[in-house]
């Protein structure tokens, strides 16, 4: 079951704490590794670009949360990576102490325009974001979620231990549930129909039914599940982005997987196409 509510201030107080924590390991990175030319394995940027890209979106962000109203592809992984061509080709900035400190910088804004939107806002009060509308906490689990996953690459380039664990992880799942729709690689989903359930070690359950090629993502196991998908929760967050093999997790033992079609969950993580 995904886990019981607890109190808004206690889920903010964690998001927005793990948004500065996150961003303050990332700054610590390139403060100690400032070879922004090091191009980052399976990705087409450098340290540097995605840096830079790390600070376009923080202030992006920072700025959604404030109220503005900006206007960043259509919601589609393919609109998304040409505003994010767009807007590194407009930003030339790659010192990796200068984006360091933008990052954090960046990062601290958003926290406080959070506070503030809180204080004059419902929680339910909806931001128009680069993969549609969500509620603030929701845009926090966002930015979390983004941080992690360049923040991972950068320490992957780096050589350096990464910042992605469980506790953070949990963190990222409603921006995750609420994103997977968005996302469908329309080329690999065409004609799919099949009801998975997911289920994080130690943490969420949730069902995801593909109806020819559509998503819809639902709280809880459902009934009459095709596939029931186990993960560690880091695997899960890496899977989820793009960021590992499916098949070698699997060899691994960190995904199990049952039910009337367990094959399908080697192909799941290739139904979506991480932005």
């Amino acid at each position: 079951m995904i886990p019981a509510p607890v109190p808004r201030d206690s889920v903010h107080t964690a998001l927005l704490d793990a948004v500065l924590g996150v961003a303050e390991d990332i700054a610590a990175l390139l403060r100690d590794r400032p070879d922004t030319g090091r191009p980052i394995p399976g990705a087409q940027w450098t340290v540097g670009e995605a840096a830079a890209h790390l600070a376009l979106a923080n202030e992006l962000m920072a700025a959604l949360a404030a109220g503005e109203q900006r206007t960043y592809g259509d919601g589609t992984p393919d609109s998304l990576a040409e505003a994010n061509a767009a807007s590194l080709a407009a930003f030339p900035e790659r010192d990796a102490t200068v984006l360091a400190e933008e990052i954090v910088r960046h990062a601290r804004a958003f926290t406080e325009a959070f506070t503030e939107a809180c204080a004059e806002r419902p929680a339910s009060a909806q931001v128009l974001t680069p993969l549609g509308p969500m509620d603030l906490a929701t845009l926090a689990s966002y930015l979390l979620t983004h941080m992690l996953g360049h923040g991972y690459d950068l320490a992957v380039a780096l050589r350096r231990p990464h910042m992605v664990d469980r506790h953070r992880v949990a963190l990222t799942l409603p921006f995750l549930t609420t994103a997977m729709p968005w996302v469908v690689d329309a080329r690999s989903a065409a004609g799919h129909t099949a009801r998975y359930g997911l289920r994080v070690r130690g943490g969420a359950r949730f069902t995801v039914t593909f109806r020819d090629g559509v998503a819809e993502v639902s709280p809880g196991l459902a009934d009459r599940l095709d596939c029931t998908i186990l993960t560690e929760p880091v695997t899960f967050l890496l899977l989820a982005l793009g960021r590992c093999n499916p098949t070698a997790v699997l060899a691994r033992g960190k995904v199990l997987a049952w039910g009337r079609k367990p094959w399908l969950a080697l192909g799941f993580p290739l139904l979506f196409k991480a932005p």
